[in-house]
Order: structure tokens, then sequence, then C-alpha cells
């Protein structure tokens, strides 16, 4: 498969403290990839970085071919973003919200109501999408910002916690709506998450991260055989600690 992401030895500092140092990685086209590591280890630094938010102090990140130091535009019409606190236009409709932001995307009435479309498909929310934003829960609200950042077909949809703070049933419609996308449309995504069991259920490839550099990457399966251990957890706690 053809590259979405290919990382080049990334390295941010903030002041003194090394934050990110040299991290290279690569994400196919409709791959899913995720971060895991401690509050502090590196992870929504790579992220801003790739999403052009924050210039790496040396290295690149090539996004569909085009630099993210050099071409940051060029990148940004590639990408969607998903911050952790991400929310919506409280005041709109989830109907209009969508409409808002499909317009900001496409120009041709065509392609603004398919993907319009798309979100309503991506979200799930039926007609809860007439309702007003501000009426809407944690977990519908999350679903919703997740529909926004996918419909407009990205490279590469970059994803912070995207089921921080969700029930049980909302993080397995949001896993259920990641992995949809990745294979429907082709979309690439690079996710950030606290939670082993969804990386290791989600994610085709991973990463262990601390003190801003990768520990241990690979499938979550060769990840799970390389460390003898049965959970994704266990593989974290034996790579963080060095046991």
């Amino acid at each position: 498969m053809p590259l979405a992401l290919e990382v080049q030895g990334l390295t941010k500092s903030y002041g003194k403290k090394l934050a990110v140092d040299h991290v290279s990685f690569t994400i196919e086209k409709g791959q899913i990839f995720g971060l895991m590591g401690m509050n502090g280890a590196g992870k929504t630094t790579i992220l801003r970085m790739l999403a052009t938010l924050l210039r790496p102090d040396s290295g690149d990140a090539l996004i569909d071919g085009h630099s993210v130091v050099k071409e940051p535009d060029q990148v940004r019409a590639r990408i969607c973003y998903l911050p952790d606190e991400a929310g919506a236009y409280r005041t709109m409709t989830g109907e209009a919200y969508l409409a808002f932001i499909a317009g900001l995307y496409f120009k041709k009435p065509e392609e603004q109501k398919a993907c319009i479309e798309r979100g309503r498909e991506i979200c799930g929310l039926g007609d809860a999408l007439s309702q007003k934003i501000a009426t809407y829960s944690r977990g519908m609200t999350r679903k919703l910002v997740l529909a926004r950042t996918v419909m407009a077909q990205p490279v590469l949809a970059i994803l912070d916690e995207p089921t921080s703070g969700l029930d049980v049933l909302n993080s397995l419609d949001i896993r259920k709506s990641i992995r949809d996308c990745a294979e429907k449309y082709g979309t690439a995504f690079l996710l950030s998450s606290h939670h082993m069991q969804e990386v290791h259920t989600m994610a085709d490839r991973c990463a262990i991260m601390k003190d801003g550099v990768f520990l241990a990457d690979g499938t979550p399966d060769e990840l799970l055989a390389r460390y003898e251990a049965d959970t994704l957890e266990r593989v974290f706690e034996k790579a963080v600690r060095g046991v």
C-alpha cells in the first residue's frame, strides 16, 4: 500500500525539555496506527507537529508526499485533526454543523451534498441531527466531531484520545466508525490512546512511547509475542519499566 505518512526523525523541545527525540515511523493508506504512552510521553506533541500546529526543531514528516515543514498548506489540505477536547458550535443543529463543515471543504453543491451524506452515515445520529448540539450528550458530540473529521475524506486523520470520557457503548461505536472509515475510504488514522485494549482491538500497528522516544513498535500481536505477554497492558508495563 502507498504511504499516507512518513515521519523522518521528528524532534521537538520545550526549553530544556526534549519532548520528542528523533522519532521515525510510517503509516500506509487505510491503516490505523496507535500511539500509547503516559502523560508527557510526547504523543500529543507528535500529533500537533503533524497537524502543522507546531514546527519541529529538526526532522520532517511527509503526508501524501508533502512536507509538514516546507509545504504546510499542502499538508493541511490532506489532513484533519481531532483534539482531545474538541467541541462543536452548540447553537447549531447537527445537520447545520455538517453542512457548515462541508462548505469549508467543497465549493460544488453536489460535492457538499455527498460530504454531508458521509457525515450523517459516519456519526449515526439519525433524527438527532435536527436537534441543537447543546442538547447532545458527550458521546453524541464526539460522534459528530469524528464525522466532521473524516467526512471530507482526508489522507490522514489525526485523533487525540478519540474515546476519552466516553462510556463503553459510545466507545465501541467510535472505534467501529474509525475502522469502517479506514476500510471504506482508505483514510489512514494516527491516534493516541490510554486505552490499551482499544489499541489492541483497533490498530493495525502501534508504538509505546516514553520520554519522547519509541520503546517498541509493531503490530499488537508482534508486541505480545516479543514481550511474552497476554495483554498490551502487560507489554506496556514491561516496556516502560524495563522488566
